[in-house]
């Protein structure tokens, strides 16, 4: 047999899998809580040893390590374009499938102050764009010549208007600021080329990122992550799209965000006079930063009562449960009453999560997205890996007879949950096992 080991350094746990690769099967996992608190190689070792005595493979130490992160806050970053509704958007969107956390966008000729609010969202990279190719210079080079003098130090990705880009490199360079030059993000109105960028923001937090959030003691870790969690989990959503076929939507409820990814089958909308001039996304991601199982507890019921899914007195029972998750992110429910409420915060969660990614409002889309023709919701997440099967479906269904909401509900979708974690394992094999990832992949989610 030949095997691998794929893992996922969370905030919260650390999963690992064994996946035999001939066959595209799993055939040992794990979980344990990560010792951010130490050094996360502590909680990586036991769980990939746990998984590994489990599929018959001893420590697993001799295996091939395929591993993603998202401890210690993930991968934050900065976009700055020429205006918000084309370049700053069309990098928002790149930011997101690259599997960051997008925690500011500037658009325009940036002044003393931008920069100074840049600085204070404290991004681990930023992402400068501007100008279709042969457009506009001016906002870019203005831009990157103000971080050049401002002793920018966070890493910058380039991916703006190709008639000037290598030369502003340079200037960021001679300036002391390590830069890393992509594609534009967006060549022509119309279209969105994510492909360069994402690769260029994933080369960046693996070479800068990782190594700086301190998460260990020497270099080890930093050698094997290949990608921030976020990043492999939408590749793995794309390779289970394509072997599955048609639309589908993954709604992965965390400690601290709910992230939603679709997969939409492009049309003739992607040509029609209605395109968004910052380009059609047919592969999205969009994070509801205060939707959240434990951090973000409190921003569910709060949110919930906005969309009208709670009433004063589901308020006022929810409220308490939530401020308790939230002063305790290693709360663990205990008794059927705990659970109950655990399922309620999830179902809330994912409603709204999946609304608002509908309505395209988290990603800017001004006519947000069409699932009506989804096929397959698949639901991750700690709070649906570990409950009763049943209630973990139950969760989802709730999100689709969800007709309350203003948004089109997907007409025969199957609801499935992602109980062995197999989406990151898939994500994480796909550049270098294609065949195996889109097989483990639809053994365990597309029904074969």
């Amino acid at each position: 047999m030949s095997l691998v080991v794929c893992a996922d350094v969370g905030s919260t746990w650390t999963k690992a899998a064994v996946v035999e690769l001939d066959a595209g099967s799993l055939v040992g996992a794990a979980s344990v809580p990560t010792t951010v608190g130490s050094d996360v190689l502590h909680g990586l070792d036991a769980a990939v040893a746990a998984a590994a005595g489990r599929a018959g493979a001893g420590a697993g130490a001799a295996l091939p390590w395929y591993v993603c992160s998202s401890a210690g806050g993930g991968l934050r970053l900065a976009v700055v374009g020429y205006e918000p509704l084309v370049t700053a958007q069309a990098g928002r969107r790149v930011g997101l499938s690259a599997g960051a956390d997008v925690v500011h966008v500037a658009a325009g000729r940036l002044a003393a102050a931008d920069v100074a609010a840049v600085r204070a969202a404290r991004p681990d990279v930023v992402l400068l764009v501007g100008g279709t190719d042969g457009g506009d210079v001016d906002t870019v080079t203005h831009n990157a010549t103000r971080l050049a003098r401002a002793r920018w130090r966070v890493p910058v990705v380039l991916a703006g208007n190709v008639e000037v880009r290598d030369g502003l490199a340079a200037v960021l360079s001679a300036a002391g600021v390590p830069v890393t030059v992509a594609d534009n993000v967006l060549p022509r109105i119309g279209v969105l080329a994510p492909a360069s960028a994402r690769a260029a923001i994933r080369e960046v937090f693996l070479r800068h990122v990782i190594g700086g959030k301190r998460l260990s003691r020497g270099s080890r870790f930093a050698r094997l992550v290949r990608a921030a969690t976020p990043d492999a989990v939408l590749t793995g959503v794309e390779v289970l799209a394509d072997v599955v076929g048609g639309d589908l939507v993954v709604v992965d409820v965390g400690g601290a965000t709910t992230d939603v990814y679709s997969v939409l089958t492009p049309d003739e909308r992607a040509g029609g006079p209605g395109r968004e001039v910052a380009g059609t996304w047919w592969r999205a991601r969009t994070v509801e930063g205060d939707l959240g199982m434990r951090w973000s507890a409190p921003g569910v019921v709060r949110a919930a009562v906005e969309e009208r899914l709670l009433d004063a007195a589901g308020q006022e029972a929810l409220a308490s449960a939530a401020a308790v998750r939230a002063a305790d992110p290693g709360f663990l429910p205990v008794g059927d009453g705990d659970r109950l409420v655990e399922g309620r915060i999830a179902a809330l969660a994912a409603t709204v999560a999946l609304r608002r990614h509908a309505r395209g409002a988290a990603s800017g889309e001004r006519a947000g997205r069409d699932l009506r023709d989804v096929r397959l919701l698949v639901g991750s997440g700690g709070v649906l890996r570990h409950a009763d099967p049943g209630a973990a479906v139950g969760v989802l269904t709730r999100v689709l007879t969800d007709h309350a909401g203003g948004w089109p509900l997907p007409r025969a979708a199957r609801p499935v949950v992602d109980v062995d974690y197999v989406l990151a394992a898939g994500g994480l094999l796909a550049g270098e096992h294609p065949v195996a990832a889109g097989a483990l992949l639809r053994r365990h989610l597309g029904g074969d």
